[in-house]
């Protein structure tokens, strides 16, 4: 699956985008007026193929969630327990990702690729038995308990918007600790991979016109600078932030384990797959696939913060076209975040300060997107209008 989906990627159409920058030129407005939003309008046009772009509606969030040995070194100062507790909040509608979903008119879709505990509630979903990893290396704690209540979901304000859903596709509970053994092997990694295709798959087949990206994991910003420092030769100091708000004694701390992480392991980015099993997390490795998948069907997918951008490199490295696909939606407040948005060329739409993940900067930003592709939908021509040129 993984490379079926890579030979389905391709690069921008040069046709379309051509005629997105004709139409901004002879829309009634001074020529570039719009700034950032009319190059994004073209390469939206480049990814879909045609100008005027489809608007990328309905969006639909996937959020990925697992957890770290890593978390051993006390990278984190909030219990590991907290990833499996924050499903049980996003599936009853109460996060902040639920909020801006509920804003915006999007769906969401909690995925436990890689969460340590069991959970209490049970799946709306499973995906195929294809997509997990030989059965040995799965235990049988992995399953979920089909007895326990399942979690409801306050309706929605609108009354239009499907409950948060849950989708079993638990590839191993939590990573390895990175700094003594690669977090991952080849066969995990891929299989969380896959995972993420097969969500973008499924939610694209459900009609979804654009996928947000959204993590959960305790942790998972220690991966994450492993990830950006693998990918880009940044210093890990230079790709690793404070998380949840760390002090410094955590923070050093924390440099310290991606260091020893890297010299343990020495990823080669020319190894995409191997870097990912080596440092990575499997909600990281889940939203590669998500992005591949999502290039792969030439839909846009909305960043969000370091750990989406982590994924993204390494996406990026399976596939260079799938850069094309890709919005960054915020800049993170986590340093990694920029390194990594600057080694793929993207630029953020928005910068808040947010650090929290779940896909809410992503949120934040898909008006912006909508937006952009609204213009060439919408607006008058000059001739159209009646309006005289200067």
């Amino acid at each position: 699956m993984l490379e079926t989906t890579i030979a389905e990627i391709g690069p921008p159409d040069p046709v379309a985008m051509t005629a997105a920058r004709d139409l901004q030129a002879r829309l009634t407005k001074p020529a570039g007026s719009l700034g950032a939003l009319e190059e994004l309008s073209v390469r939206l046009a480049g990814l879909a193929g045609v100008c005027p772009p489809p608007l990328p509606e309905p969006a639909a969030v996937a959020i990925f969630a697992g957890d770290h040995g890593v978390h051993a070194q006390r990278v984190s100062p909030w219990p590991q327990e907290v990833t499996a507790q924050m499903i049980g909040n996003f599936l009853a509608g109460g996060a902040v990702v639920n909020a801006f979903a509920r804003q915006a008119g999007a769906s969401v879709t909690v995925v436990d690729v890689g969460v340590a505990a069991p959970l209490p509630f049970p799946p709306t979903h499973a995906v195929p038995d294809s997509a997990a990893v030989p059965a040995a290396t799965v235990p049988d704690s992995a399953v979920p308990d089909s007895a326990a209540p399942a979690c409801a979901a306050p309706a929605p304000a609108d009354g239009t918007l499907a409950p948060p859903r849950l989708v079993d596709a638990n590839v191993r509970r939590g990573t390895r600790d990175m700094t003594v053994t690669a977090a991952l092997t080849r066969d995990e990694a891929r299989a969380a991979v896959e995972t993420g295709i097969r969500i973008a798959g499924e939610l694209l087949d459900a009609g979804a016109g654009v996928l947000l990206t959204g993590d959960m994991g305790i942790a998972n910003t220690t991966p994450a600078a492993a990830l950006v420092a693998a990918f880009t030769g940044a210093d890990p100091e230079a790709a690793t932030g404070r998380g949840t708000g760390v002090d410094d004694e955590t923070y050093r701390r924390k440099v310290d384990v991606v260091r020893t992480a890297l010299q343990r392991h020495r990823p080669d980015p020319a190894d995409p797959l191997g870097v990912l099993a080596a440092v990575g997390g499997l909600e990281h490795a889940a939203l590669t696939g998500l992005i591949l998948g999502a290039a792969a069907r030439r839909v846009s997918v909305l960043l969000d913060g370091v750990i989406a951008v982590s994924a993204a490199l390494a996406a990026a490295a399976l596939a260079p076209d799938a850069v094309g696909a890709m919005v960054a939606g915020h800049r993170s407040a986590e340093p990694g975040a920029t390194v990594a948005l600057r080694h793929l060329g993207l630029d953020p739409l928005v910068d808040l300060g947010l650090r929290l993940g779940e896909g809410t900067g992503a949120l934040l930003a898909l008006p912006v997107v909508t937006g952009a592709v609204r213009v060439l939908h919408e607006v008058a021509t000059f001739d159209a209008a009646g309006v005289s040129e200067k």
